[in-house]
């Protein structure tokens, strides 16, 4: 790992997972007839393993991207730290507790979120919701009744309120959510896709959310998510979890160096020119017109800005470091990476 462990006993340290890993024990069937028969008299099994020999720490007001492909296993990790499941090898701390006891001072202190998954009541107003959350919590009505101004006046909902949740837009309704999950005004989040399937105004809207919660309060922040938009603006560390291993842990902009061993020429060429003759300077990731950009290798990118200028006599000329965007994207939709992929 890029990021040195630091010592787990330090006060401000809020997660822990030590070789966390999770095994399913799975039903193998055969298809067809024949396969369900067989399946129904005698039943074979697989093992899966959705997490494998996981192991990462973070401290107190971290706020930590967790990213990687469908069933990468980072649901299930965010499952074992908030402790719905446990798992077959390996050990969780949050905060100093054990979660899968689910004691009541551990659970005051958590909240998970999982973009979609409703817990407001559907016919009633956001309000009435609210405060059954606010009397699971023993929270006085006068104190609910200040967090929820709050909280409703920090996500810009004060006016929704008194809707019935099913007249709220998907966006209005993840913000009430959001709302109703952190009343009890928890220091750790576990957000799995809090912004899934919003549009770009709700979105940002959530991210300010966050960034301002975490700024208010002091939170440690978990969070999924498969737009990088969220990731790049809330996070400048992150763990990249591939096929239920952690591959990388550190910080945003280190990303480059590790998975992006090029750079981007962007050049505006004075004629135009082919995409053959530009291939011999480096790889051609885009030809507009004069515009072009090259993917050259790092080790290269010196002898290549001069052979451009000897050769290609251009207009203008930016060395890039690759946007993140270009790097993580590829591994969030199971694919390889590499300068191609961009």
């Amino acid at each position: 790992m890029s990021r040195p462990q630091p010592d787990y006993k330090t006060p401000g340290m809020m997660l822990r997972a030590e070789h966390l890993t999770k095994t399913y024990r799975v039903a193998a069937k055969e298809p067809g007839v024949v396969g369900a028969l067989r399946h129904l008299v005698r039943r074979t099994y697989r093992e899966v393993q959705a997490v494998r020999d996981v192991s990462f720490s973070v401290e107190a007001g971290e706020f930590v991207g967790f990213v990687g492909a469908n069933g990468a296993g980072k649901t299930t990790t965010l499952k074992m730290l908030s402790g719905l499941i446990r798992p077959s090898e390996g050990t969780v701390s949050v905060s100093g507790q054990d979660p899968f006891r689910r004691q009541k001072a551990f659970l005051r202190q958590i909240t998970l979120v999982m973009g979609q998954k409703q817990q407001l009541i559907w016919d009633l107003p956001a309000q009435d919701s609210l405060r059954i959350n606010a009397a699971v919590y023993e929270i006085d009505p006068p104190e609910a009744k200040r967090r929820i101004g709050e909280l409703a006046e920090m996500l810009e909902v004060s006016s929704l309120l008194k809707q019935p949740v099913r007249k709220l837009s998907l966006g209005e309704r993840m913000k009430c959510e959001l709302l109703a999950a952190l009343l009890h005004r928890p220091q750790i989040l576990f957000l799995d896709e809090p912004t899934l399937g919003l549009d770009i105004n709700a979105q940002e809207a959530i991210r300010n959310f966050l960034r301002q919660y975490n700024q208010t309060f002091a939170a440690t922040v978990l969070l999924t998510s498969h737009y990088m938009a969220d990731i790049t603006a809330l996070c400048s560390r992150v763990l990249l979890i591939h096929e239920g291993q952690l591959i990388y842990d550190g910080a945003l902009a280190d990303i480059v160096q590790r998975f992006a061993p090029y750079r981007e020429l962007e050049i505006r060429l004075a004629e135009p020119r082919t995409s053959e003759e530009l291939e011999t300077f480096g790889e051609v990731a885009n030809l507009d017109g004069l515009s072009v950009r090259l993917i050259v290798d790092r080790s290269k990118v010196r002898d290549a800005v001069v052979r451009v200028f000897e050769e290609l006599k251009p207009t203008d000329l930016y060395v890039k470091e690759p946007a993140i965007e270009r790097i993580i994207g590829p591994l969030l939709k199971g694919q390889g990476l590499g300068p191609s992929d961009g």
